[in-house]
């Protein structure tokens, strides 16, 4: 190559050089992880679609997903958390949100939250599972909570009421069982898994019995009021189909829409119905669950929320900035209904958002929706209940010792005093 075409292919080459720095733009892109368990298709689209109109609008802040699955995540995350790879953005439970504590990875929010709050107006149930050590350490997404729910038709013909009482309940599961002709009274599961934990909380809820911890840390389990509970859930169980001592959530929302039980705790069952009952949803019915004689109200309720899991400030207001503008009603409704009649507003101008209510499967079964809705007022959690976290709940949770227990009674013959005595020894075993 001659001097002078070398130095023309030099001169060039810098001018391209140049050309290329000057087409960057001078405030690169964030690129933002978010990681959430939902990984039912339409769920995951619908995600999507939200991630596609606010990367089109905020070029400057670029978030992706990346579906994960919680019979992994428990795992995945702490490891990832110690080699420096969790995203900037989890989904998460309260329980689940303990284990990443653990691990020193998850930011306070609770300047965000208070500034959410004032302008969306959280409800109390949601936040209060993520409000300790004098922090807020999650932002409330979305919300679950249980209901019973009843075959309106097979309740008509029988001349029942929906039941408000434990009275009630057990009265109805007997006049409406007959296991001769295929149908039982209730169907309550009695695996060793969180369906049944759920479940049996609800129970015990109404009897008074929500705190799993002493002040000090210590459990709290073995007390008259879970023993009334444990009491209550056998005398109903004598009458649940004898393969419930298997079902998950799945089998017992199948059973309700093919008439084998009448009633059902479950977060929802529309899409069942709706796909498998063959029935109009006027039919379907939902209330509240059922109080004690001393009226205690309660409902076991999940609120799902963000965790903030990058240290870095100005990735935070990023992430922050898109939290903020998914929980906007007009972006909202459209996140909640990534399921529609599961997953409830966390918030009140949510809860009113047109967004939420034009979903034609929320339309159709719009009565049920606001009557889940109202049950969140009643909401609480095993182990997050009056500003008293333990970590230790992450241990229970983990083994299903609440369930456990209630085997000991059901499948093993335990007294209900018993039962319950062998879980608050195994509870404390398992949080030493």
């Amino acid at each position: 190559m001659s001097r002078k075409v070398a130095i023309l292919f030099l001169s060039f080459a810098l001018a391209v050089t140049l050309l290329s720095v000057s087409a960057q733009p001078t405030n690169a892109a964030l690129s933002l992880t978010m990681w959430h368990m939902e990984q039912p298709p339409h769920r995951v689209k619908r995600v999507q679609e939200l991630l596609d109109e606010w990367n089109a609008a905020n070029p400057d802040i670029q978030i992706r997903q990346e579906v994960q699955n919680w019979g992994e995540i428990y795992t995945k995350a702490p490891l990832a958390a110690q080699a420096g790879g969790l995203p900037d953005i989890m989904f998460g439970i309260p329980d689940f949100t303990t284990v990443l504590l653990g691990t020193d990875a998850v930011k306070p929010v609770t300047g965000l939250v208070k500034e959410l709050d004032a302008k969306h107006k959280f409800v109390s149930a949601a936040v209060e599972p993520y409000s300790y050590n004098g922090e807020i350490w999650a932002v409330p997404l979305y919300g679950m909570v249980h209901s019973l729910w009843y075959n309106k038709a097979m309740f008509a013909e029988a001349g029942l009421e929906a039941p408000k009482t434990w009275d009630d309940l057990l009265a109805a599961a007997e006049k409406l069982h007959d296991p001769e002709n295929g149908v039982y009274g209730i169907g309550l599961p009695a695996n060793k898994q969180l369906y049944t934990d759920q479940v049996l909380y609800n129970i015990m809820l109404t009897a008074g019995a929500s705190e799993l911890f002493n002040e000090d840390g210590s459990i709290a389990f073995e007390n008259p009021a879970t023993v009334k509970a444990f009491e209550a859930y056998k005398a109903l169980w004598q009458f649940s189909p004898p393969d419930s001592v298997s079902w998950t959530w799945g089998e017992a929302e199948a059973a309700l829409a093919s008439g084998t039980v009448p009633m059902i705790f479950q977060f929802t069952v529309i899409t069942t119905w709706e796909q498998q009952s063959g029935m109009d949803a006027d039919m379907l019915g939902v209330t509240a669950i059922p109080v004690s004689a001393e009226g205690m109200e309660g409902a076991i309720y999940y609120s799902n929320a963000a965790l903030l899991t990058t240290a870095d400030p100005e990735r935070q207001a990023a992430a922050a900035k898109f939290l903020s503008w998914l929980l906007e009603p007009e972006n909202y409704g459209r996140f909640l209904n990534m399921e529609p009649g599961l997953f409830l507003p966390v918030t009140a101008d949510g809860a009113t958002a047109d967004s939420f209510w034009n979903d034609p499967l929320t339309i159709k079964y719009r009565s049920q929706v606001e009557t889940m809705v109202e049950n969140t007022k009643r909401g609480a959690l095993f182990g997050f209940t009056k500003g008293r976290v333990f970590q230790a709940i992450g241990a229970i949770s983990a083994q299903n010792l609440l369930s456990a227990a209630l085997q000991r009674m059901l499948i093993d013959g335990l007294s209900p005093a018993d039962a319950v005595k062998w879980g608050q020894e195994q509870m404390t075993a398992a949080t030493r």
